[in-house]
């Protein structure tokens, strides 16, 4: 279901429940400012009032393998998975995302990943902390999805990159940037069908040497901004489970209602 209006006040207020054994300091990024607290807060946390209020964020029940809302509460059918992760599972084992990824957060999204505004890493770490909660939980190791070289120079930063960080370091899980790398210089998944999207992404990714020997028979939680369609995730996770992962999860900002639907 979407959070919204004084949902999301709910939904905050149940995180540090959710997580009491995690520790002080993961709760501490879990619950930032709210922005029923005052104006400054809500602006030191990189968002207005209006802002936040607009924010559909993502609460149970979702869908364990894609992160997708579900209308109703299913309980335990189907093992909490959608009719297509059933049909056709992702290499990632399980997909996390803060909230619907549309005009609201579309913005502020883009403005972190293209305006150079990084402002709202800290912030974003927060919502996936959140979210993805019994992910960060169950990994063994934190890591980014990568840009390829020409990208980072252009961009200066990987955004996935400044999220994972304070997120692993939080949560007290092995940060490892290096260990996945992107070695195609594929061009924007921007305007692709899903289809295109596969393809694009086809083979880009590969596991280093150094990173093998760290990534063995340990469960990665991978850090990405938006889940379209899932290539991206799906791409990064068959290169670490064929270098040796033992499973790979997936968390991200926001998620598009449903990848599915996508032209094919």
């Amino acid at each position: 279901m979407d959070v919204q209006d004084g949902g999301w006040r709910r939904a905050w207020e149940g995180a540090g429940r959710h997580l009491r054994g995690a520790g002080r300091g993961l709760a501490d990024l879990i619950l930032p400012p709210m922005a029923h607290d005052s104006r400054e807060a809500t602006a030191a946390a990189g968002l207005t009032p209006d802002a936040w209020s607009r924010i559909r964020f993502l609460e149970a029940p979702v869908c364990d393998g894609c992160g997708a809302a579900f209308e109703f509460d299913g309980g335990a059918f189907a093992e909490d998975r959608c009719a297509a992760c059933i049909a056709k599972p992702y290499a990632f084992e399980r997909a996390r995302a803060a909230c619907l990824y549309d005009e609201a957060s579309r913005g502020l999204i883009l403005r972190f990943k293209h305006g150079d505004q990084q402002q709202f890493a800290p912030l974003f770490a927060r919502w996936i902390a959140r979210a993805a909660a019994d992910l960060v939980q169950g990994a063994d190791v934190i890591l980014p999805v990568p840009l390829h070289r020409f990208r980072l120079l252009s961009r200066r930063f990987n955004q996935a990159a400044e999220i994972a960080r304070p997120l692993a370091r939080h949560a007290g899980r092995d940060y490892l940037p290096d260990a996945l790398v992107r070695k195609t210089h594929t061009t924007s998944q921007g305007g692709k069908s899903q289809r295109g999207r596969r393809l694009n992404v086809k083979k880009a990714f590969a596991v280093t040497e150094a990173g093998r020997r760290r990534i063995r028979g340990r469960r990665i939680l991978l850090i990405d901004d938006v889940l379209t369609t899932g290539a991206t995730g799906e791409a990064c996770a068959r290169a670490l489970i064929d270098a040796g992962a033992r499973a790979v999860d997936l968390a991200v900002i926001a998620r598009v209602r449903n990848a599915r639907e996508l032209i094919m």
